[in-house]
Formats: C-alpha cells, structure tokens, sequence
C-alpha cells in the first residue's frame, strides 16, 4: 500500500487539475447524502453520521442535503468550499484523501479521516453502516465481511501514511 500511496502523490504532482475535478464530482452523490427509509436505519444514522455531517457544515459553511430516496440532492454550494480545501492540501494529503474517498466513497468520510476529526477504524465503520446494520439483521457473507477488513485495513494503512 505504501508503494501505491507513494505513486498516487507522483499522480497528484502530475494530475492535480484531473483529479481534483474527478473528487468534486464524486461529492455530488456522497454515501453520507443517502438515508434510509427504514426508522431504525435512520436513527443509527442519525447518531452515526449527523455528526460528522454537521462538521462538514461548520467547517464548510454549507448545509447538506440528505434524502432517503433515489435521487441525488443538491449540495451544488459544496462544490467551491471542498475545491479550496483542495488547493490548500499536500499532495500527500490530497493523494490519501483520494485514495480514502474511493475507499469509502465518501468524500466527506475521506476529509473526516484526513483531517484528523476521526480514525481509520471509525471512518470504515461509518462508510460500512448501513452493510453491518443489514448484517444484524440478515446475518453476515463471508465474502463481504473479508472485502470490509481488506478496506478497513487499507484505511488503517493511508491513516499511518498520512502521519508520517
């Protein structure tokens, strides 16, 4: 993982421009603007992610638009905020925070995680709530359980190359 890391901030000298366009769209339908329908979903995400949600508010001065349907909402105002917090990142920390948003897909998780307001345990357990909240209910594959700890240790291993 530290080989791809080092080559993505070789990509990120290279592909800035690109990619920071790729991580903008990519937050037009952040995981963290989809709810459930479901009460008790809704309430574990609720407790789960409003507050990183309302950190995301504050520290960009916007307000999220959630749904619980298909449609994606609208956070067009995110697009200029994110896009300074962009320019003002290292290519080391915009190449973990890409890497991180892929991951989770979220970009919103993925500033959560680089920033520091939260770790690489709770950033996969966030970006995988609504699977285990499922798994409670219809029990766990095995596959799927092996695919989240490989994310969550690739987390776990962006976290440790972001600090060093």
């Amino acid at each position: 993982m530290k080989e791809t890391l080092d080559k993505a901030v070789k990509e990120i000298e290279q592909y800035r421009e690109e990619i920071e366009k790729k991580l903008l769209e990519f937050a037009r339908s952040d995981l963290l603007f989809f709810w459930g329908e479901k009460r008790d979903l809704y309430l574990k995400q609720k407790t789960e992610w409003q507050p990183i949600i309302d950190w995301i508010e504050e520290s960009l001065k916007v307000k999220v638009n959630k749904t619980d349907k298909l449609d994606v909402p609208d956070n067009e105002e995110m697009q200029k905020p994110l896009k300074n917090v962009f320019d003002k990142m290292s290519n080391k920390e915009l190449a973990c925070y890409y890497a991180a948003a892929l991951n989770m897909k979220s970009v919103l998780l993925a500033l959560a995680l680089v920033k520091g307001r939260i770790d690489a345990e709770t950033a996969g357990k966030l970006s995988y709530l609504e699977e285990l909240w499922q798994n409670e209910i219809w029990g766990s594959d095995d596959e799927a359980v092996k695919r989240r700890k490989e994310r969550c240790e690739e987390l776990a291993l962006i976290e440790s190359y972001l600090k060093k």
